[in-house]
């Protein structure tokens, strides 16, 4: 409590200092090339004193039985680099799994065994003035601690990102959460750093609830300093995913009146915004959509363009904010630049995928001190592919040349034990149904649960896709995902047979987020 009461009285401090001194362009892109010169000084800083200085650090410990001391890590750095020494460390058992680094599992290496909590791997290096929360989409929601720094530096990405779409004069939208998801408020704030303001902010979760008195005080402190600071940030319009057209409505506005606008959202937000501008006969050309928290896959990106409209992603982490920004110069929809100045990125061991394929996780540590969470190679759930080129975003001219595309997830459907991917998941849900059945990417989902101990899987079809043969739709499913190999053909048959499968029609399930996956897990029944 009391922790939290500190934090409270550092955001109250620090908010108008961060609101009144707006980031110029020159000094968005001097901080970026500063932290890209000095990233090898800034992990020895972090390790050495976020890790070895600190007994309770479960990296601390996860070092020390490996037999890594603070001075093989120096020796390593000046000789390898940073991924040189990440690679070594990896090598050596040094790494922290997902299920791990979120509590959700012990860390268990030969001869090591530690119970951890999420909250072991905040960042002690930060000077954190809030606490917002994750948005659940794969387990319950989590504390998330802001910082002011971060945000700086985010802010900075944001105007680089700007500069490199020509969107700094667009009108700006946001349609993300309140809090306590912490999505909305700081997408407002990054854009307020440039001295900008975003006209309209459309949330998803109802701004008037009162669950928690601390977000709803955080969120009204933060719209009231603001406009004393003479930085206005709009007030929360509860919007949720059924009222896209809401939305739509504005985006024709701006259409019209000869300036596009720019609004940040989800990936299927964007797609329930596109639909219902053409379900309305409304023109919303000219639209640039940057989108985040899910995959942009090909087919969203499709429906973008038929309406005339510009779509791009960032990548992210609810424990670090940005981690790449979309790529003026792109090659693949999804196109990212590395933060490298803030983390960095190795690929971890190869996993086992569908069939005989394999995959090879991004690993993640972070570089800035200011960081919520304090990672050393941390296993994500994603993979993709990762390459270095120099582009000619403002970044590539700033140094910054890993680029990442593809990305997907590494979770995956296992029902009946079979594996699949959710690049698979993404071809059948995006690709396959929708050409066979009509609708949208985002009109199909599938849902993992357990009932009286079996496994059973729904295939979720909105009703706007209208009528379909439900016994067709299951078996185009099963026909699909048994054409990886023999031993998924086998699984499919037992699915057909076991009625695994089935189809259910509602609206896609959507986390406090609002980001709608290919793969929905319900927690299992109790008996």
């Amino acid at each position: 409590m009391f922790g939290e009461l500190g934090m409270a009285a550092r955001y109250a401090r620090r908010l108008p200092e961060y609101l009144r001194n707006p980031l110029t362009p020159g000094e968005c892109r001097e901080m970026l090339r500063a932290q890209l010169a000095r990233r090898e000084r800034e992990l020895l800083r972090i390790l050495e004193m976020g890790v070895y200085q600190r007994p309770r650090s479960p990296y601390r410990a996860l070092l020390a039985w490996a037999g890594v001391e603070f001075g093989d890590v120096e020796r390593l750095t000046r000789a390898e680099g940073v991924e040189g020494t990440l690679q070594r460390l990896y090598d050596a058992g040094v790494y922290i799994a997902l299920d791990e680094f979120k509590g959700r599992r012990p860390l268990v290496r030969k001869g090591l065994e530690l119970l951890l909590r999420a909250e072991d791997f905040d960042n002690p290096l930060t000077r954190a003035v809030f606490t917002g929360r994750t948005g659940g989409s794969r387990g319950t929601p989590r504390r998330l601690l802001v910082d002011l720094d971060t945000l700086t530096h985010d802010a900075a990405c944001h105007w680089m990102f700007l500069e490199a779409f020509g969107m700094q004069e667009r009108p700006m939208g946001v349609w993300r959460s309140a809090p306590p998801d912490n999505s909305g408020i700081k997408k407002n704030l990054h854009h307020a750093k440039l001295g900008k303001r975003a006209e309209r902010w459309f949330t998803q979760r109802d701004p008037r609830w009162r669950g928690n008195f601390k977000y709803t005080a955080f969120l009204n402190y933060t719209l009231l300093a603001a406009g004393l600071c003479g930085r206005p940030l709009p007030a929360p319009e509860y919007t949720p995913l059924g009222e896209a057209g809401k939305v739509a409505r504005w985006l024709e506005e701006k259409a019209a009146s000869g300036a596009p606008a720019y609004l940040d959202t989800m990936a299927s937000s964007a797609v329930r915004v596109l639909h219902a501008a053409h379900e309305r006969g409304l023109d919303i050309s000219g639209t640039f959509f940057r989108t985040g928290g899910e995959p942009l896959t090909p087919g969203k990106a499709a429906l973008a363009a038929a309406a005339g409209c510009r779509i791009a992603c960032h990548y992210s982490m609810s424990e670090l904010g940005t981690v790449g920004i979309a790529c003026a110069d792109a090659a693949e929809v999804d196109e990212v630049i590395v933060l490298t100045g803030k983390v960095a990125l190795i690929e971890g061991a190869t996993r086992p995928g569908t069939g005989s394929r394999q995959v090879r996780p991004f690993c993640l540590t972070t570089l800035l001190t200011s960081c919520p969470k304090l990672m050393l190679n941390v296993e994500t759930d994603d993979y993709g592919v990762a390459e270095r080129r120099r582009c000619g975003c403002p970044l590539g001219e700033l140094g910054f040349d890993l680029h990442v595309h593809t990305i997907r997830s590494y979770e995956k459907l296992t029902s009946e034990g079979t594996n699949f991917l959710g690049s698979e998941l993404y071809t059948l849900l995006e690709q396959v149904l929708p050409a066979a059945f009509g609708g949208s990417p985002a009109d199909y989902q599938l849902v993992e649960e357990e009932e009286n101990g079996l496994p059973k899987v729904s295939l979720v079809v909105s009703p706007r896709v209208g009528e379909i043969d439900q016994g067709k739709v299951a078996s185009t499913a099963l026909r699909f995902l048994s054409l990886r190999d023999a031993g998924n053909r086998l699984m499919a048959n037992l699915w057909s047979e076991a009625k695994t499968l089935r189809v259910v029609r509602r609206e896609p399930f959507a986390s406090s987020s609002s980001k709608v996956l290919p793969l929905h897990v319900l927690p299992r029944q109790r008996t």
